[in-house]
């Protein structure tokens, strides 16, 4: 496949690989990828490479790992004589004489319907709000977080909803990668001219802590559902339980409703094993009263 659009790729983890991938199907390669270091993880907290770096690396692509974006950096991308720079859960704001270098500037993948959802947790937020239907941006970047104008979107009705977390991101970024791959020859050629957002009715993302996670389980049950779902991996829900005067922390895995009420699918016990509730019930170490 013959890469005819010359550009950057900057993005970080797993759900920056699912537009990749969408791009590479389309015949879309980039000239450069530019990511994070690589970072310590795992129990053993041994470095290890982003995801972007490892799919760059299996296809032969430079890398850069910047720590911040110097003049190295910038150097780098003048002479690639860029025709755009694309951007996917970078995780760091790029300054403007970076924004300037490519000749049709950088365009953004964003996981929702903006103006509605802007900030770093979309994905999670939607669920967490029940915004079924919802949908993927492709933007123009400029100074300000998911503030540029709107080159296309694409409204998503996802089936079986409530989802997780790692569903709805494979489903909206992938979906936005195909939707970047479909615009981006014409969006090159001058032929889509992007529009201003109605900056009046934005809404934004959830600042998402740890301590969200706790689930009372007294509470509404289809918005506990949702919690389970949004927070899936991180922060993940949790609860407690009593034996003894003893209280042990658990994590809640997975669940449904049934008849109105929550049903508990999956559990993780503190210091154990993910195991099925009706398990976790039984077990003589377990607790049995909530």
């Amino acid at each position: 496949m013959k890469n005819k659009i010359n550009f950057a790729f900057f993005g970080t983890s797993h759900i920056a690989v699912y537009v990749l991938d969408a791009l590479e199907a389309a015949g879309h390669l980039p000239a450069l990828v530019i990511t994070a270091p690589d970072a310590p993880r795992g129990r053993k907290l041994e470095l290890a490479p982003p995801a972007t770096k490892t799919w760059a690396l299996a296809r032969s692509i430079e890398v850069l790992q910047p720590e911040t974006v110097h003049s190295h950096i910038l150097q780098n991308m003048r002479m690639l004589g860029l025709d755009v720079g694309i951007v996917c859960d970078y995780g760091k704001i790029l300054p403007k004489e970076l924004l300037d270098i490519p000749k049709h500037g950088f365009l953004n993948v964003h996981p929702s319907l903006l103006p509605r959802l802007r900030g770093a947790s979309p994905i999670r937020t939607a669920i967490l709000h029940n915004e079924n239907p919802t949908g993927v941006t492709v933007m123009q970047v400029d100074e300000k977080m998911d503030h540029g104008p709107i080159v296309a979107q694409k409204k998503i009705d996802v089936p079986h909803w409530p989802v997780k977390n790692s569903q709805l991101e494979k489903m909206l970024l992938t979906e936005g990668g195909k939707l970047l791959a479909q615009v981006l020859p014409h969006y090159i050629a001058g032929d889509i001219e992007a529009r201003e957002q109605n900056h009046d009715v934005a809404t934004y993302c959830e600042k998402i802590e740890k301590e969200d996670g706790f689930l009372d389980l007294a509470a509404d049950p289809y918005k506990n559902l949702l919690k389970i779902k949004a927070f899936e991996g991180w922060p993940s829900t949790y609860t407690f339980f009593e034996r003894s005067g003893k209280k042990l922390r658990v994590k809640i895995i997975d669940a449904h409703i049934e008849d109105g009420a929550l049903v508990i699918n999956k559990v993780l016990p503190e210091g154990k094993r993910e195991m099925n509730y009706e398990e976790f019930l039984r077990s003589s170490t377990c607790p049995i009263k909530s």
